[in-house]
C-alpha cells in the first residue's frame, strides 16, 4: 500500500508539472503573437503562492524581457519625446527654409523694381520742356550734380527747346556710356538717307549694337519736320566725329531735297537748339563746326557746297541768341 501511495503522489505531481508546462507554452505563445497580458502565466506558480500572487510578480518584472513596468512607461516617454523633438526640429527647418525663399524672392523683386525707380525718378527730375517718351541707361542721364542735369545748370536745362528723349541702348557700337567731361564745339551732320525720318535714323543707330556693323551715333537727330529727337545724354560722347567725340556734341540733321538742304522747319530747329546748347556751354557761333571741318568729309554736303548758306546759318544762331534766349 506505501508503495502505491507513492505512486499516487507521484503521479499527481507529474499531472500538475505537465499542466503546468502546458499553460506556460501556451502563454510564450500568446506573447509572441504581440499580447501583452500573459495570461496563462498569470496563475502559473514556479515558485508556489497562488495565481494572482505570481502573474502580480510576473507584471512587476515586465514580463519576459525583465523591464519593469515604470521603466518601460519611462522608455515608451522617451520615445514620445524624442519623435515629438524630431517633428519640432523638421517643422523648424522648413520655416527657415521658407523665410529664405521669401527674403530671396524679395532681393529679386527689389533689382527688378530698382532700375524702374530710379527712371521714374530721373523723369521727374527732369525740370521742364521736352516730352519724355522713354529714359534708360546710366546715371548720367539725369542729375549728375548739386542743381545739375546732364551735365549742365539746371537752370539753363530748363529753357532748352522741345525735345523728346529715347536714348539708345549703352553698347559698343553706338552708346559707349562713356562720360563726355567738356564740350569746345558742336558738329553739325547730315543724315546721308534723304528722305527717312528722325524716328528711322534714331533705329539704324539703335540697331548697330546687334549688326555691329558701324560705330556711329549722334545726340541729337532733327527731322525734316523740325521734331528734335535726343539719342544720347548730353554727359555721354557719342560716336560722330572720329577725333572729337571726347570733346563735342554732334546733331543729325533729316533732309528731303536731293542737294542735301534742309526744310525750313528742320532748319529753324536747328538755330534754336545750336542756340541754346552755345548758352549752356558758354560757346561762341564759331564754336559750331560741320562734320567737314574736322576730317574733310562732305557733311552737311549742303553746306560745304555753300559756304555762303554756312555763314548765314551761324548769323541767324547769333541773331537767335540776342534775341530769344
Amino acid at each position: 500500500m506505501g508503495d502505491v501511495g507513492g505512486m499516487a503522489q507521484r503521479h499527481g505531481r507529474e499531472e500538475v508539472a505537465g499542466r503546468d508546462s502546458k499553460e506556460l507554452n501556451l502563454d510564450l505563445l500568446y506573447l509572441t503573437k504581440g499580447n501583452r497580458t500573459p495570461t496563462g502565466l498569470a496563475g502559473y506558480r514556479p515558485s508556489g503562492g497562488t495565481g494572482r500572487e505570481a502573474g502580480s510578480a510576473w507584471e512587476r518584472r515586465g514580463g519576459l524581457s525583465g523591464e519593469s513596468g515604470g521603466k518601460r512607461e519611462e522608455r515608451h516617454e522617451r520615445a514620445s519625446l524624442t519623435a515629438s523633438g524630431r517633428m519640432l526640429r523638421k517643422r523648424r527647418r522648413k520655416a527657415l527654409l521658407r523665410r529664405r525663399l521669401a527674403v530671396s524672392v524679395l532681393l529679386a523683386l527689389g533689382s527688378l523694381a530698382l532700375p524702374v525707380l530710379w527712371n521714374r525718378f530721373r523723369e521727374t527730375a527732369d525740370m521742364g520742356g521736352g516730352q519724355i517718351r522713354n529714359v534708360a541707361g546710366s546715371a548720367a542721364e539725369s542729375f549728375t550734380g548739386r542743381g545739375q542735369v546732364q551735365g549742365i545748370d539746371a537752370a539753363s536745362y530748363a529753357k532748352r527747346p522741345d525735345w523728346t528723349q529715347d536714348f539708345l541702348t549703352v553698347n559698343e557700337y553706338s552708346r559707349p556710356g562713356e562720360p563726355l567731361y567738356e564740350v569746345k564745339n558742336i558738329f553739325v551732320h547730315y543724315t546721308a538717307n534723304p528722305k527717312t525720318s528722325a524716328v528711322q535714323n534714331r533705329s539704324y543707330f539703335e540697331q548697330l549694337k546687334d549688326t555691329g556693323q558701324a560705330s556711329a551715333s549722334a545726340h541729337f537727330i532733327i527731322g525734316y519736320e523740325g521734331e528734335i529727337l535726343q539719342c544720347l545724354p548730353l554727359d555721354e560722347i557719342g560716336y560722330a566725329v572720329a577725333t572729337r567725340n571726347e570733346d563735342s556734341i554732334s546733331i543729325e540733321c533729316c533732309y528731303l531735297a536731293q542737294d542735301g538742304s534742309f526744310t525750313r522747319e528742320t532748319y529753324d530747329a536747328l538755330v534754336r537748339l545750336l542756340g541754346w546748347l552755345l548758352e549752356a556751354y558758354r560757346l561762341e557761333p564759331q564754336d559750331i563746326l560741320r562734320h567737314y571741318d574736322c576730317g574733310g568729309k562732305k557733311c552737311p554736303v549742303y553746306y560745304v557746297e555753300n559756304e555762303a548758306a554756312w555763314a548765314r546759318l551761324k548769323q541767324h544762331v547769333q541773331e537767335y541768341l540776342r534775341t530769344d534766349l
